[in-house]
């Protein structure tokens, strides 16, 4: 599914309460394929048992897998000074130098260049992200790595240049 897009990607925020930069890291086509087709499968298994037994557990299994894929799925915000990555946070103030990444540039930050104490809000299905530096000295972690489908109004959420290309 594509990003949501509720028209706050990189305008400044009109209200407290709204998000300058929201995005829901959803699954892609061949994710819910997937899903659908483990489903289908566990179905097609029982098929020799019970041809209603087949047609239930295929039921509640697409169901159940599509209910995981929903409520796993992350949210990378910007809201109230608070950049939200997944489960963490932390607030802009305390990020600097947010940057763009490629899908070539990502491999390289997970390959060689990976500082194992980074915190990673990754999933593989969307190719680009963000990096952005952690300046607070209390915090051990030295940078964000995190996944987005639309990293230069991130970046610009996060007050980088929102117009660079990569």
């Amino acid at each position: 599914m594509p990003a949501e897009t509720d028209g706050t990607a990189a305008t400044p925020a009109t209200s407290p309460a709204r998000p300058v930069f929201r995005e829901r890291l959803w699954p892609g086509p061949l994710g819910w394929v997937g899903v659908v087709l483990f489903g289908t499968v566990l179905g097609v298994a029982l098929l020799p048992v019970d041809d209603l037994l087949a047609l239930v557990v295929a039921v509640l299994a697409v169901l159940g897998g599509l209910a995981v894929a929903v409520l796993t799925t992350p949210v990378v915000q910007v809201e109230r000074g608070t950049l939200r990555a997944g489960t963490a946070r932390i607030p802009v103030r305390l990020v600097a130098q947010p940057r763009a990444l490629t899908r070539e540039e990502v491999r390289v930050e997970l390959g060689p260049a990976l500082d194992a104490r980074a915190y990673a809000c990754l999933r593989a299905w969307v190719g680009t992200a963000v990096r952005v530096e952690v300046r607070d000295p209390q915090d051990p972690t030295p940078y964000w790595i995190v996944s987005t489908r639309r990293p230069h109004d991130l970046v610009a959420a996060l007050g980088g240049p929102g117009d660079a290309t990569p």
